[in-house]
């Protein structure tokens, strides 16, 4: 079993989590002004890389708080796990260090 790093609860089992998509997607700002071709782009278009891709976390089954993760695509290893309010950290530039 996958174990996920809650920033509140520590690791944790995977069946607590619920995936919540992208992480770091803006609300638009005239949301009325938006047609459905712009409707259709915020709600459905996302980006899908294979490496580092920042995600949007929901700990059901413990704290019950929504966070963000950086989380490689290919691996699935979580690479970072920081809180919803706060900005997404450089993962490469904390690699680069770490082998340093």
């Amino acid at each position: 079993m996958q174990l996920i790093p809650c920033p509140d609860c520590g690791p944790r089992e995977e069946i607590e989590f619920h995936y919540g998509g992208q992480a770091h997607v803006p609300y638009p700002s005239d949301p009325s002004s938006l047609g459905d071709d712009e409707w259709s782009e915020y709600l459905f278009f996302r980006d899908n890389p294979k490496g580092p891709f920042a995600e949007r976390w929901y700990h059901g089954a413990g704290c019950r708080r929504w966070f963000n993760a950086v989380r490689d695509t290919s691996t699935y290893r979580f690479l970072a796990v920081y809180r919803a309010s706060d900005p997404r950290p450089d993962v490469a530039a904390s690699a680069r260090g770490a082998r340093s």
